[in-house]
């Protein structure tokens, strides 16, 4: 059952920070003001004790999202080995269940101040992001065979 299901881990990611530029690697990173972050993997030292995302899967949701409008990125939880965090991505992944993260970039992130876009904020909570979600809006049908959902 499980293994035909497919999750959105929406968690958020640490956006680029000139401040701290040596903690990241700027053609991996997030930016604010540039969409949502799909993250393939999270964690640290290298890509142990997490998820890694099939290249079928991360092909699945980024043609979801562009077909539905949704601007996005591609990013990282900083420099590999550098540190990091991770998500429950990794445990859900363990279910056998296809598992990206996706959600807004953070400046900042675990700061007393942290930053967000507003525009993406705004956009994030007004835009259906999955057609096979209910939503009284759309009329359309979900994939046969396919469950999504959100953690």
């Amino acid at each position: 059952m499980l293994r035909n299901s497919k999750c959105l881990s929406a968690d958020v990611n640490a956006a680029f920070d000139p401040t701290w530029s040596s903690a990241f690697e700027k053609n991996n990173a997030s930016f604010i003001n540039e969409g949502v972050v799909v993250t393939k993997f999270t964690g640290s030292h290298g890509k142990s004790g997490t998820s890694d995302a099939s290249a079928e899967y991360v092909s699945f949701v980024k043609n979801l999202l562009e077909e539905n409008g949704v601007l996005w990125q591609s990013g990282e939880l900083g420099k590999v080995d550098g540190g990091g965090g991770g998500t429950v991505a990794m445990y859900i992944a363990n279910l056998d269940v296809d598992v990206i993260d996706v959600g807004v970039p953070v400046l900042s992130m675990h700061a007393p101040y942290e930053i967000v876009a507003k525009k993406l904020m705004y956009i994030w909570r007004t835009k259906p992001l999955l057609p096979s979600l209910p939503n009284k809006k759309r009329k359309r049908k979900p994939t046969p065979g396919v469950s999504v959902f959100f953690i």
